[in-house]
């Protein structure tokens, strides 16, 4: 299983575009979707492929979606070997079907799909493509290339069901457990893996009343994608690009860098390490595994409202998995930017 395509639904597709092409440098792309009601973009970079629908009508489906939840993430396709067999498992463990398969002509190739209703808003389409199909032919130049890992917040008490949930239905198997708390609040989280390494999932519930993750919730009105992490080569010349073009990111405070000099054996030289504090991106490796190291920084929440936002990553020689230390600083780093909006004390 893979992923195959994120929909967003958004209030202008067409600007969504634009920002995605000029502050993330994806390339705009024709969609396959036409529809009377409904305007749908797309961009891709690497394998990433982003549709993004905007309302025509009030009788558009991203218009029922806009009015429960603001603008941010309705879809996550998965290409799948077969889909009879995998709509035939959603429905045996009682998942709800939104869409029955339906199949279609791509060109010289078909496609067979059928959708699946998930948490909250969400929803995943299920895709089966004839082996001539492909969704995307990467380009080679793309700061971004892949889709890392996307995160799902469910509401407090739910994170065992939805755990439960995708491994029946989408066959995903439980790795990482984190428990992060600070003085201030806390967040429980499962990380969800397909078989084959390729799905990374995840799942965040609140640990606490005045957690990010209830803010999340609060603002989207329910259950939903909080971030996607995209996957670059080079996170320090990616991001020194983004910056230039404007793209808005966390802030991670210089005593960071001081404490990170402190860890044992950091596997970078300190030029590296202070190109890397000037880009404040965070690093976490752990002691074992030698090289390995996982880079991370996380835009500022993309649509005005404190619910989804991005995530960029290298992995370098292999490393795997999501550093505890850098899931820590992130938390940290949100919690200071709810102290801004007031919404933490």
């Amino acid at each position: 299983m893979k992923i195959d395509s994120v929909h967003f639904y958004v209030e202008d597709a067409k600007v969504w575009r634009d920002w995605f092409v000029h502050h993330l440098g994806f390339e705009a792309v024709a969609s396959k979707i036409n529809s009377l009601h409904t305007c749908t973009e797309a961009v891709k970079s690497g394998v990433v492929y982003f549709l993004l629908s905007s309302p025509l009508l009030p009788t558009s489906p991203v218009a029922e979606f806009l009015r429960h939840h603001p603008p941010g993430v309705a879809d996550v396709a998965f290409a799948v070997e077969d889909v009879e067999a995998a709509i035939a498992l959603a429905q045996a463990y009682g998942a709800t079907i939104l869409q029955p398969i339906q199949e279609r002509q791509v060109g010289n190739a078909s496609l067979k799909s059928g959708k699946i209703a998930a948490w909250g808003g969400l929803t995943h389409t299920l895709i089966e493509r004839s082996k001539v199909s492909s969704q995307l032919q990467l380009t080679t130049d793309s700061n971004i290339t892949t889709i890392d890992h996307i995160v799902l917040n469910v509401a407090v008490g739910e994170l065992e069901r939805a755990v439960a949930w995708y491994e029946k239905i989408l066959d995903l198997q439980p790795q990482q457990t984190f428990k992060i708390q600070t003085d201030r609040s806390a967040l429980h989280s499962q990380v969800m893996v397909s078989r084959d390494g390729s799905v990374q999932l995840p799942i965040n519930e609140p640990a606490s009343s005045n957690s990010q993750i209830q803010e999340f919730l609060d603002v989207n009105r329910g259950s939903g994608i909080q971030h996607i992490a995209l996957r670059t080569p080079n996170l320090k010349k990616a991001i020194a690009q983004f910056r230039e073009r404007g793209l808005s990111l966390l802030s991670v405070p210089q005593t960071y860098y001081t404490q990170l000099k402190k860890r044992p054996g950091l596997p970078l030289s300190a030029l590296e390490l202070e190109a890397i504090a000037q880009q404040e991106i965070l690093v976490d490796w752990k002691e074992d595994t030698q090289n390995a190291v996982l880079l991370q920084i996380f835009t500022q929440p993309i649509f005005g409202q404190p619910t989804f936002f991005f995530e960029f990553i290298e992995r370098r020689f292999q490393a795997q998995g999501f550093g505890e230390g850098n899931f820590r600083a992130l938390f940290e780093a949100i919690e200071s930017e709810q102290i801004k909006r007031g919404t933490l004390q």
